[in-house]
């Protein structure tokens, strides 16, 4: 019973958060002339760290074709880098520029500040409750990634 209690509060709290980050999307969709999604690929990129095209796609779910051609846009405006791998030539190496970084570190601010009004007006208690929690969230799913949950 419990793991099916587990299950079904995941869930609502999955579907609870998509309905307050709606309400996060009705702000402009475009920050710094680039759409979210490629907005989200910049951001994901520069807090991960340089990458391949195939494992960037399977992290990001999207088809690689589609990848590349949202790298294409980047790195033709200069946000993103595409690097040969010396040891071998089939592989290819994205990373973000300076410029890219720059505008990566401006909408994870931008970010940030739609979170801190969205839970503006939260009791400090509560908020105090949900800080804990959200910590321990934390470190359960780093512990699944790590493979010691």
């Amino acid at each position: 019973m419990p793991r099916k209690e587990f299950v079904h509060l995941m869930e609502d709290n999955i579907i609870t958060l998509d309905r307050l980050a709606g309400k996060m999307r009705i702000e402009p969709t475009y920050l710094s002339g680039y759409p979210r999604q490629l907005l989200r690929i910049l951001v994901r990129l520069h807090m991960g760290g340089r990458g391949r095209l195939k494992d960037i796609a399977r992290r990001e779910m999207v088809s690689a074709p589609n990848l590349c051609a949202a790298f294409r846009k980047l790195e033709r405006d200069g946000l993103l880098v595409r690097e040969i791998d010396e040891n071998d030539r089939r592989n290819v190496w994205y990373a973000v520029t300076d410029k890219g970084e720059k505008i990566a570190v401006n909408a994870m601010e931008n970010f940030q500040s739609h979170i801190e009004q969205l839970f503006s007006q939260l009791a400090p208690a509560d908020e105090a409750k949900l800080t804990g929690a959200l910590k321990t969230v934390k470190e359960v799913l780093q512990k699944m990634e790590l493979g010691n949950a």
